[in-house]
């Protein structure tokens, strides 16, 4: 659905953004990560036609980016980082600005808003100025006039920038519902527990390169030579579950704590059941069993230490 291939942007000797390769299949919600000046905003502006490429193309739902801008514009609903509302507008006219400016028909545009406006749950707003509103309702009115011609493909800089903690979980929960409705959705971020809870996959991007881009689970098992194997067991049996997993070839070391083991596992998922069958076999009173997962900020971090190149 969205494609970079050899992106690269400089501003004179400045690389914005280098070489940059990348591909969002239909129905992915991408986190785009990276500090503030890392190159997101940059990539993403390219996408929605607003900057040409010092070198590379891109196409979103087929379309060029360099040579059918205008195709593009109708696919994707933008939301930059930054955005400005019409003073004096009400905020069913701004949504009917956006319409218009979209050729949506006269007898559909009514129609259409009072949709957006309940989906985002505006409706109540319907007859207020614009610039009376909230930070937190002009951001979800930004986010409205993106959604108003329908488009297949969402691209988010920063949508939670600014807002409160409540704001934000606000938006968070509207980024799951559209991807409940099968959008495809770019999202930028730098602030990393936004984006852990939906992204499908994620993207890494430091000094305008792409350090990895992937699902998190591949990128985690690209961090990671081995599984690390995290059981929890009742407080009587948790010197036996220690002397099993002791036994496996499988475990390399292990760590026990009251009734919570910790060990590090080279096996394979089909040998990860037989070691569960056999606790359980043996009389282990197995509470949890499981992996051990990075957070989004342990990925990042072991990322851009240079640990994937």
């Amino acid at each position: 659905m969205i494609e970079l291939m050899h992106f690269t942007k400089r501003y004179g000797d400045f690389v914005a953004v280098d070489d940059l390769n990348l591909s969002i299949g239909t129905g992915e919600v991408f986190g785009f990560i990276g500090p503030n000046g890392a190159g997101k905003s940059t990539t993403i502006r390219f996408l929605a036609t607003l900057l040409r490429p010092t070198s590379g193309e891109g196409k979103v739902a087929g379309r060029s980016v360099t040579q059918d801008p205008m195709g593009v514009r109708k696919v994707i609903g933008y939301m930059p980082d930054d955005f400005g509302v019409y003073d004096g507008m009400k905020v069913w006219e701004f949504l009917d600005f956006f319409a218009v400016a979209y050729e949506i028909p006269r007898s559909y545009r009514k129609k259409i808003i009072g949709q957006v406006l309940e989906l985002l749950d505006l409706t109540h707003k319907r007859d207020d100025y614009v610039n009376g509103l909230s930070k937190g309702m002009k951001q979800r009115l930004c986010l409205a006039k993106t959604l108003v011609h329908d488009p297949p493909v969402l691209i988010l800089d920063e949508p939670a920038s600014g807002l409160d903690p409540r704001a934000r979980l606000e938006m968070k929960a509207l980024l799951n519902e559209l991807r409940g409705m099968g959008k495809t959705i770019l999202v930028s971020s730098h602030i990393l527990s936004e984006l852990a809870d939906f992204c499908t996959s994620i993207g890494v991007i430091e000094r305008g390169k792409l350090l990895a881009a992937g699902s998190i689970a591949d990128i985690t098992r690209q961090l990671r030579q081995h599984r690390v194997l995290k059981v929890r067991v009742v407080d009587e049996t948790a010197d036996l579950a220690a002397a099993i997993m002791r036994d496996e070839s499988n475990v390399k070391t292990i760590e026990q704590f009251d009734h919570t083991i910790t060990a590090e596992y080279h096996g394979d998922d089909e040998a990860l059941a037989t070691l569960l069958g056999r606790l359980i076999s043996s009389g282990v009173g197995v509470h949890s069993f499981g992996e051990e997962e990075l957070s989004l900020e342990e990925v990042f971090m072991m990322i851009t230490k240079g640990i994937v190149n």
